[in-house]
């Protein structure tokens, strides 16, 4: 049986799909599975900012057209890049263990931490929930806008004198850069900047009705993950799911209880507000949507 899987050509994107095929060959070895690259709009338009151009939806669409063509036969995304609501005929399958979920700050060189950071410093991030919650932290900082893949905005660290550049922890360490930046990085707890919903976790999309797909992606589930995905896309979902407002969620659990952290502000970051909430693994999904509605509702009463 050959199987073939979309993805975005980014070193990233090929890095994480390629983490998924070799998981998928060790359990099913007579498999025989090709790696389609697939140009979305927002690799394109590196430049823009993502609100501006569609938001979240901008890295998927293109590789969904392809799914529900048949053209592929399952696609690999990072799951915060995903909408909270997907095309009709589509589905989110099993999902591998999560990889760090934090944020990291990528420092220019000399510079040691957040907090030793000169007044003022340049911090480059195209994301409304880091930079509303970084300046929540250093109200002095000058957040820069900033897009392109890992290695872009590093490289603007230089190009465009930046302090530093804020990315997500998982694509440094599934890069390997997390050993040759070493002394540069400073990860940012949660306490700090809570993440993107589903931050670290990997999204394979499939047809709805494609049953071979979902019993071979069965094997490389990973129970702790599947709960907070499915807690933390509730979240994404019940929030409204897009770039216009800074959103983050994480999910924590404790034997039978799950307790879900949830960051949410207005598009111009004037109220931002930090809210936890507590459920069981019987209702994942309602602890997301809940969560969201009560943190909307105290919101938009400000």
């Amino acid at each position: 049986m050959k199987v073939v899987v979309g993805a975005r050509g980014s070193k990233l994107s090929i890095t994480q799909t390629n983490l998924i095929i070799d998981m998928i060959k060790k359990a099913h070895p007579y498999l025989e599975i090709e790696l389609k690259t697939i140009k979305t709009k927002g690799d394109i338009l590196r430049e823009a900012s993502l609100y501006k151009i569609g938001g979240k939806g901008v890295f998927v669409k293109e590789i969904e057209k392809e799914l529900l063509n048949g053209e592929i036969d399952m696609a690999v995304h990072s799951m915060k890049d995903m909408p909270g609501v997907l095309p009709e005929g589509l589905k989110l399958s099993y999902v591998p263990e999560r990889e760090d979920y934090r944020d990291v700050l990528v420092l220019r060189e000399g510079l040691n931490s957040l907090d030793e950071l000169p007044i003022g410093a340049k911090i480059g991030t195209g994301s409304k929930r880091r930079k509303y919650q970084l300046l929540r932290y250093r109200k002095d900082l000058n957040i820069i806008e900033i897009r392109g893949n890992i290695d872009t905005r590093i490289k603007k660290i230089e190009s465009e004198k930046l302090d530093g550049v804020v990315l997500a922890a998982a694509g440094i360490k599934r890069l390997g850069l997390d050993k040759t930046l070493k002394d540069r990085l400073v990860y940012l707890d949660k306490e700090i900047v809570l993440p993107s919903p589903c931050q670290g976790i990997l999204a394979i999309e499939i047809r709805k009705d494609d049953k071979k797909m979902e019993e071979i992606l069965k094997s490389i589930s990973h129970e702790k993950t599947e709960i907070q995905a499915k807690v933390e896309r509730g979240f994404l979902t019940g929030a409204g799911g897009s770039c216009k407002v800074p959103i983050g969620a994480y999910c924590e659990i404790y034997d039978e209880k799950v307790v879900l952290e949830g960051f949410l502000g207005t598009e111009d970051g004037s109220v931002l507000i930090n809210k936890r909430m507590e459920g069981s693994k019987d209702s994942l999904e309602k602890l997301g949507y809940d969560l969201a509605n009560t943190m909307i509702r105290e919101r938009d009463s400000r």
